[in-house]
């Protein structure tokens, strides 16, 4: 062969499989392809899928079959949108990069600590898709046996605000506010925006879908409105009416964050130090300068103590500072759900009721949203001193934070009713008595196998808050699920372990 000769890459076409594994990127090549022997490719091993200038890491699965043609490789439904392509137009497969970042998360699973330098190089590869489910599970276990130090969540911090997009704003207050979560039913978000809207604050609010929970804000919004908006709508949206609720991942603002929230999820973790990252990451990167943090404090909430709140509400502090950022905690009380849907429609149901001063509006919903409202009413200079809790109440009697509610709705893309679920059964208390104890977690859980966040109908109704009589045989929840299965499956539950509900 002459010097002088140009030999091409091996290329395959690629065939969309229509395979939906969640955010796992698959490829299907048969075992005689020339691209496996040839670059020695082996099942489950990790390949590089090369189109244009767009590139993917996929898993790959190996078949002896018809089912592809020579020169094929079939790609999953998360590849495909990867690498925007088209039925049987040309790929490269090829082994993936070693990746040098590895041997700082091998370095952390030893009990060393990471600098920033590490830090920043893990979290590249992890917003560029190069880490796999396993690396990315040995990251997070290895930050959660020995947790981050208060120099490494700065480190993680930073690195997950400088791998995305940056929202700037010519207001000099930008206001916020988040929930750490593990309280069914806190769904304050929307309420609190509509007030702080209502009142001349700008509010620009990204928020997660569940991590552990039967859903996220973000899951409960889009029951009544459009959340995933593109950076143009959502700042379209706030120059409009001052405030919005959308979902932080469509923006790509803390992208490693989204990553890090699905695998947590499956492991069912969310530790100190990724906590604080994950939160103010996202505050940073939506442009917010002032953030109020609602911490719930209960026995079966994710905060078990006041001093692990304290302690927490420290770091917060101290991190956000590191940024530029004031951050002010509230200790909320944590012993039971607030309101009384756990499941995203349910819980906009809630939120609707107390928006339109219905008289059966759950009252400590409409009093959390105040207090935290009020907060950020002060904080973001509002109101004065002790009187923002009074104002965000006034703004709800009086009608300002619902119309401010629908305007937000219509400018993110138009209000719906959020959906009923096919099938309702009730629990049934066991003995009579009066509620001494609520188990959020086992709540929690019995929404989860309901259906909940996935269906957004599905959850739970909680009839029996902390106090009140019960007789025998009387509801003390209704569970709501869209299929048969899923009703019986979280009914077993409930009747199996002990009382979610605890009847004294």
């Amino acid at each position: 062969m002459s010097p002088a000769m140009k030999v091409e890459a091996p290329t395959l076409r690629a065939v969309r499989m229509r395979l939906h594994a969640q955010h796992q990127p698959i490829a299907l090549m048969r075992t005689d392809c020339h691209v496996c022997r040839s670059e020695g490719l082996s099942p489950r091993s990790q390949v590089l899928v090369i189109a244009g200038d767009r590139q993917v890491q996929a898993l790959l699965y190996q078949i002896e079959s018809e089912l592809l043609a020579p020169g094929q490789v079939a790609l999953s439904e998360a590849a495909w949108d990867e690498l925007g392509i088209a039925d049987g137009d040309p790929v490269l497969v090829r082994h993936t990069p070693v990746l040098e970042s590895l041997s700082g998360v091998r370095r952390r699973m030893y009990g060393q600590r990471l600098a920033q330098a590490d830090m920043a190089a893990i979290v590249r590869d992890v917003a560029k898709g190069r880490y796999t489910d396993v690396h990315l599970a040995a990251f997070l276990t290895a930050t959660a046996a020995l947790p981050l130090d208060a120099a490494e969540t700065i480190h993680l911090t930073g690195a997950m605000v400088d791998v995305g997009e940056r929202l700037r704003w010519r207001a000099p207050v930008v206001v916020d506010k988040h929930c750490v979560g593990g309280l069914p039913g806190n769904r304050t978000t929307p309420l609190v925006v509509a007030i702080a809207a209502a009142n001349g604050l700008v509010m620009p609010k990204t928020s997660s879908r569940a991590i552990t929970s039967p859903a996220g804000t973000a899951d409960t919004m889009e029951t009544l409105a459009p959340v995933e908006l593109d950076m143009d709508t959502l700042r379209r949206v706030v120059d409009a009416e001052g405030g919005c609720v959308a979902w932080g991942g469509a923006m790509h603002l803390s992208p490693a964050d989204e990553i890090f929230v699905r695998i947590e999820r499956e492991l069912d973790i969310d530790t100190e130090g990724q906590l604080i990252a994950s939160v103010l990451s996202k505050k940073i990167a939506a442009g917010a300068t002032h953030v109020v943090i609602d911490i719930p404090v209960g026995p079966t909430a994710k905060v078990r103590s006041d001093a692990d709140a304290r302690q927490l509400a420290q770091r917060l502090q101290d991190t956000g500072a590191h940024f530029g950022l004031a951050v002010r905690c509230l200790l909320t009380d944590g012993t039971q759900p607030v309101g009384r849907g756990i499941g995203p429609a349910l819980e906009a149901r809630d939120v609707l009721a107390v928006l339109r001063n219905e008289p059966d509006a759950p009252p400590d919903l409409r009093a959390r949203a105040a207090l935290v409202a009020g907060a950020v009413l002060e904080l973001g200079g509002a109101a004065a001193p002790g009187t923002g809790t009074e104002l965000a109440l006034a703004t709800l009697a009086r009608g300002h934070a619902w119309d401010k509610f629908q305007r937000i709705c219509a400018a993110q893309g138009g209000m719906r009713e959020p959906p009923v679920a096919a099938y309702v059964e009730p629990l049934l208390a066991r003995r009579a008595g009066r509620v001494i104890g609520i188990d959020n977690r086992k709540l929690a859980r019995l929404a989860k196998l309901a259906g909940a966040p996935e269906s957004r109908a599905a959850g739970v109704l909680l009839r029996a808050p902390l106090g009140s009589a019960v007789e025998r045989g009387e509801p003390v929840l209704l569970v709501h699920a869209e299929t048969p299965g899923e009703l019986a499956y979280a009914l077993d539950y409930a009747r199996t372990v002990e009382d979610v509900v605890v009847i004294g």
